[in-house]
């Protein structure tokens, strides 16, 4: 039996558990009539952002097709290039909207479900985020088996040039590589446009509803709280989903494409295939340990959460290590592969929690330079944010050294150094193969900040807001740890991606001459610019949100002037005005940045060649990963330093420690909600235009 069957089995499963959540979270009851209003609100926002978007996208995705089918009619890409394409694209985008419209739906559900208790909020908006988290894993797998069968039981079947086994995966395996671009420009896309439009709406609401009018957070008063809590669900959740998906594929495809260069055949392609789909069983299996008691803590809220992702990381150890026995026993060292993997994830995930939750040292400390204004908040975070990269760093680094040398990495030889690689890419699938879950402890956090904002305009009463303020709060530290996890998870499948990079150059052209030696003019200039790309993103990034913010700040004081009774309670404010705004802004100023990420490689690859393309993507890699992680860690720190002290402490709410917290969660908004998240897209979306265009870069450089 192919083993592949099992793979597919392992996404109609997932679909199926995501499909049961999605009735769960259905069946619970919406609330008042004020609730659904402005539930209803939400989702006529999120909904009308993402048709203006896809249309946008789908404008992008023609051109691009018909350029890939242009090259592939001249003989520089292979034909099924362009509509791989397409495919990646569709799910990754399909992924985010099944999610979205998950979390609009549970929303005021949860809401209503925390009057009830703090265990029944938790339980419907953590069901809610599994959507998210078993629709892309799903997705995901379901995609690579309709390529895998498609190609080796239609077109391939039939050739008789391609009988060999080996010849046949490594076919097989390079044309399925290239449908990760497609995912990789639609979660960029769904990334920056929904972190503009979060961010701008943010940034907006705070800085003229907190600061300047001195009215409480998610007051209906305040003209940007639909726009705020729209931006959540499509940044954090329908971007948060594309990125992962992207993630998710591209990891499996890299590692799957490598185990035909390290000599490992069919058997070594199915072993990450494999890993992915027990994973999904895994991770089902942990959302049933997801619990907790009334009146519970965070640090308890935060364990219960963990323990059913440490549960799911512990099932995956133990079964990997029986998949490897039987399928390659003569490479045991590819479980240890697995294990620095899944620990690499745990470590990252712990470390983000650790300086970004206000329950540690780190975020306590940022919360008390408020007392000095808004300025040390400022330079409290940036510092917190930079020394917070050192830990990721070093345990990337020792979960390369591990999984590489486990399975049999020799730099002296070529094929060990091909199974070194392999063992890598298996690191980066390990980490993702509890993706369902973990994605779903991160999708729970936006549901549970729209819950709370419901339950403050909605007036549901102190003891409901305390269980969905607790809710929110985990919210934030887990968003945090998720975007940690991702941009951890980003660093090890890029790495791959450069290795299938390597092999697909000398699969195309056996003598072309690669030498990545660092004082090779090509590979050193690659470097250079590699390693400004990620700062020039951000700056774009930041740069689209400050005017983005700009032009809401001026709608809100707008209508505070000029709407009689809107701070008194007896006007309305024009919340679609906002929502507007920020929907057109964001699909213009997203443009920019993302041509960048698909450009730059091409015109690199045209003019310093294939080693400059390799020393490019190394540069990318090394300067994006600890810029995302500063950016991302020093946001959530900014913003649950504000959290700690809207708790009651340092003055609570309203006090000059408030509002220099809120300048400071200002700024960091854009860092962990738009430029952070998306730089780890870039690194693997450079990646996957440079596999894409090998042949091109081949053909034509000038160097």
């Amino acid at each position: 039996m192919d083993l592949m069957v099992f793979v597919a089995i392992g996404a109609l499963t997932s679909l199926a558990f995501a499909w049961t959540m999605f009735n769960r979270v259905h069946r619970h009851s919406e609330g008042t009539d004020q609730m659904i209003k402005i539930s209803h609100a939400i989702r006529k926002g999120a909904s009308a952002y993402l048709k203006r978007q896809y249309k946008g996208v789908g404008a992008f995705f023609a051109v691009v097709f018909v350029i890939l089918f242009s090259l592939s009619f001249l003989g520089y890409l292979n034909r099924f290039i362009p509509f791989a394409f397409l495919t990646g694209g569709f799910f990754s985008a399909l992924s985010g909207f099944i999610g979205m419209k998950t979390a609009t739906m549970a929303n005021d559900r949860t809401a209503c479900a925390a009057q009830k208790g703090l265990n029944n909020g938790l339980q419907v908006a953590f069901s809610a985020g599994s959507v998210m988290g078993f629709v892309v894993v799903g997705l995901g797998l379901l995609d690579i088996s309709l390529w895998y069968f498609f190609l080796r039981y239609f077109w391939y079947a039939n050739i008789e040039v391609i009988k060999d086994e080996a010849i046949l995966i490594q076919h097989i395996t390079s044309n399925m590589l290239t449908f990760g671009m497609g995912a990789s420009c639609m979660a960029l896309f769904a990334r920056v446009g929904g972190g503009i439009f979060t961010k701008a709406a943010d940034v907006g609401a705070d800085l003229v509803g907190k600061v300047e009018a001195g009215i409480p957070e998610d007051d209906p008063r305040n003209p940007a709280v639909i726009a705020d809590n729209v931006g959540d669900n499509v940044g954090d959740v329908a971007g948060m989903g594309a990125d992962l998906y992207e993630s998710y594929v591209g990891s499996i495809l890299s590692s799957s494409a490598l185990a035909v260069s390290a000599g490992l055949g069919a058997k070594g392609m199915a072993v990450p295939m494999l890993v992915a789909a027990l994973g999904i069983i895994a991770s089902i299996f942990g959302t049933f340990f997801v619990k907790t008691k009334e009146k519970a803590t965070q640090k308890t809220l935060l364990k219960s959460l963990r323990l059913g992702t440490y549960i799911s990381a512990f099932s995956i150890a133990v079964i990997s290590y029986f998949l490897v026995s039987y399928l390659l026993p003569q490479h045991i060292g590819v479980f240890l592969s697995v294990i620095s993997g899944l620990v690499a994830g745990a470590l990252i995930g712990f470390t983000t929690e650790y300086y970004t939750s206000d329950t540690y040292k780190p975020t306590k400390a940022l919360s008390e330079t408020s007392e000095t204004g808004s300025a040390t908040v400022i330079i409290g975070g940036l510092s917190l944010g930079m020394s917070s990269t050192v830990w990721p760093v070093v345990i990337i680094g020792v979960a390369v050294l591990i999984s590489f040398f486990a399975c049999g990495g020799d730099v002296s030889n070529a094929l060990s150094f091909n199974r070194g690689l392999y063992g890598i890419g298996v690191a980066a699938v390990s980490m993702l193969s509890t993706l369902g879950i973990t994605l779903a402890t991160d999708a729970y956090g936006p549901i549970a900040d729209n819950a709370g904002g419901i339950a403050e305009m909605a007036g549901l009463g102190e003891e409901v807001r305390e269980r969905t303020d607790a809710l929110d709060s985990l919210g934030n530290t887990t968003a945090a740890t998720g975007k940690g996890f991702a941009i951890g998870s980003a660093a090890l499948t890029a790495l791959a991606l450069i290795a299938a990079y390597i092999a697909e150059i000398k699969t195309l052209a056996p003598d072309v001459s690669l030498n990545l030696n660092i004082t090779n003019p090509p590979v050193l200039v690659g470097l250079f610019i590699g390693a400004m790309i990620p700062f020039l993103f951000a700056a774009l990034t930041m740069d689209a949100v400050g005017k983005a913010a700009q032009s809401i700040v001026h709608e809100v004081r707008r209508q505070f002037k000029s709407i009689k009774g809107i701070l008194e309670g007896t006007g309305e404010p024009d919340y679609e005005a906002c929502v507007d705004l920020c929907t057109r802004s964001s699909q213009s100023l997203m443009i920019l940045p993302a041509i960048l990420a698909v450009v730059v490689p091409i015109v690199v690859g045209l003019v310093l060649g294939v080693n400059g393309v390799a020393g490019f993507l190394a540069g990318t890699t090394i300067t994006g990963f600890t810029l995302a992680i500063m950016m991302s860690n020093a946001g959530g720190a900014w913003d649950n330093a504000k959290k700690h002290i809207e708790a009651g402490n340092l003055g609570g709410k309203g006090s000059d420690n408030h509002k220099a917290a809120v300048v400071g969660d200002t700024v960091g908004d854009p860092f962990k909600d738009t430029s952070g998240p998306a730089i780890n897209i870039l690194i693997k979306l450079t990646s996957m235009v440079a596999i894409v265009f090998a042949a091109l870069t081949i053909h034509f450089h000038i160097f």
